[in-house]
This record gives structure tokens, C-alpha cells and sequence, in this order.
């Protein structure tokens, strides 16, 4: 079993669903699919981490309150040890909007802190311990990515949506050595994927929403995969992370990258499914037996 460390990224959030998103005029809606459960990026990456047969610790900042103590409910599953601190500032907590389109707003109704005051040298013997770390880009995270090159220990990071020019996520691109985003508010995409292997990263995951994913890699391959139809979408929310992990579980196998990326879109497909962050169901022998039904059959 290898070992994942992840840092950053829990909430617990509202998500209301709607056929179209409102327009901004004054109005009153009667009627909506509702529900609250565990969020985030790391959230989302752990629970898929540790069903997908990691043995997963995952760090993340917490309140001493009632939220936090439903996060570290959600938490609470084999393969898997979430790690925490207080946030002073409480747990953190999104509104999620959502359309028929798997399109979000998502509206941050209570921030984590930016800088806490946490001993990052206490999280040495993990990092050692861990075949694969991935630093997510909540911002008390960058503080801990000198020690991980003090360690010599390489990382994975999932810059979202990014921009191509926003500075906040300058020092995550500089230390990871894997990256992965999304093309939402990227259109020249392979100008920066291109860029970032020139820098000396490893490999550059994109993906496309509906549109598939694309990878370039150190040796300057480019690889398209498209999304499988069969998946009928209840909820978007989790799908980057779950790719992400589904691509990492393929790389930790020493699959291809190509049959990386078809991992990557299985348990994405999984993931959409399903109105929770991560597919209940998903499991090393699910994503294996899914690869053999919609790739090798």
C-alpha cells in the first residue's frame, strides 16, 4: 500500500441546485435541491486517496465548532488519517450554486485562516514516510513546501482554475513537480502546459470539463482523453479531485500515462454520479473492472 500525504482544503458546505443559475435581478425562488455535506479540495482528494487503496493522511484546518466536528465525521474511513488544527477563525464554509450544466458559484461564507500558527517541522516524519505529497493551494499550505525540497521529497499540486497570471499561486507552481488545472480560465492552455515542462516539471494534467483532459509530458507527448458518456451527471462537485487521484493511482500502478489519464476520467465519471464529494461506491477493484469495461473490452 503506498503512502499519500495531503495538505489543505476541508469545509462544510451548503449546495443548492438549480436548472439555471438566477439572473441578477431581484426574485424569489420557490423550489431547489438542497443539501449540506463535507467539501474542498483535500476533502475530496483524501476520501477518493484512501477508497482507491492509499494509506492516506490528510492535514486541514478545522474550528473548534459544530462544523468541524461534521467534517471530521465525514473523515472518519479506512486507509484514512485526517490530521488537524484549529482554525481561530472557525471552520471553513462554502455556498455552492450549482446548474443543470455541472456549472458552480461557489461563494466562501466563511474563510479559513491565511496564516496560522502551526509548527510545520512537525509534519517531517510523515513527508519522509510518503511515496506521493500533494500540497493543495490553500494559502497556510505554501508554508510547508521549503520543508518538502529540504526533504527531497517531490510534490503534486492542483492549481483549479487558474489564470495563467495570478500571482497566488506563484510559489506552488515554482516547488511542484506535477501539476494539474483546468482550462476554465485558461484558453491558451498549452502555451502554459508547454512552459511548465520547459521549467523542468514532470508532467502538466489539464482538464476540460465536458471537453476531456490533456497531458504533456517530459517527453513532450501530448495525450487527449475524452470523457465516457455512459457517466450520467448528478453533481460535479469532487470531479478534478477525483481525475486527480484516479490519475495518481494509475502513475502509483506504473500504468502509462494514456491508461493514467483513462483512470483519471473513470473515477471522475464515478464521481458525477454521485451528489457526494467522492463515489461511495469507488474502490480499487470498481475503477479497475470499470478501465476493463470501457478501455480493454
Amino acid at each position: 500500500m503506498k503512502n499519500i500525504f495531503i495538505m489543505g482544503g476541508a469545509s462544510y458546505n451548503s449546495v443548492i441546485t438549480l436548472d439555471e443559475f438566477p439572473q441578477p435581478v431581484p426574485t424569489t425562488i420557490h423550489n431547489c435541491h438542497f443539501n449540506e455535506t463535507i467539501g474542498n479540495t483535500g476533502a475530496g482528494k483524501a476520501l477518493t486517496s484512501a477508497k482507491l487503496g492509499f494509506d492516506t493522511t490528510f492535514h486541514a484546518l478545522i474550528g473548534n465548532d459544530s462544523f468541524g466536528e461534521k467534517v471530521s465525521s465525514f473523515l472518519q474511513e479506512p486507509n484514512l488519517n485526517f490530521i488537524n488544527d484549529a482554525d481561530p477563525l472557525g471552520t471553513e464554509r462554502h455556498l455552492n450554486i450549482m446548474n443543470r450544466n455541472g456549472e458552480r458559484i461557489s461563494i466562501f461564507t466563511n474563510p479559513s485562516s491565511d496564516v496560522p500558527n502551526i509548527d510545520y517541522t512537525k509534519f517531517k516524519d510523515q513527508l519522509v514516510a510518503s511515496d506521493y505529497i500533494i500540497i493543495n493551494i490553500a494559502n497556510y499550505c505554501r508554508y510547508i513546501l521549503p520543508l518538502c525540497k529540504l526533504l527531497k521529497k517531490e510534490i503534486w499540486t492542483d492549481l483549479h482554475d487558474y489564470d495563467g497570471k495570478n500571482k497566488y499561486h506563484q510559489d506552488f507552481i515554482n516547488e511542484s513537480d506535477y501539476i494539474f488545472l483546468s482550462s476554465d480560465n485558461l484558453k491558451n492552455y498549452r502555451e502554459f502546459m508547454i512552459a511548465q515542462i520547459n521549467n523542468g516539471k514532470k508532467i502538466v494534467v489539464c482538464t476540460h470539463g465536458k471537453g476531456g483532459a490533456t497531458a504533456f509530458t517530459k517527453e513532450r507527448k501530448w495525450i487527449e482523453v475524452p470523457i465516457i458518456d455512459a457517466y450520467k451527471m448528478k453533481n460535479t462537485n469532487g470531479a478534478g479531485d477525483s481525475f486527480f487521484l484516479g490519475f495518481l493511482y494509475g502513475f502509483s500502478k506504473g500504468y502509462s500515462i494514456k491508461k493514467c489519464m483513462q483512470f483519471g476520467t473513470i473515477t471522475a465519471g464515478l464521481c458525477i454520479q454521485s451528489e457526494f464529494i467522492t463515489n461511495k461506491n469507488l474502490s480499487e477493484f470498481k475503477v479497475e473492472k470499470e478501465h476493463q469495461k470501457y478501455f480493454t473490452a
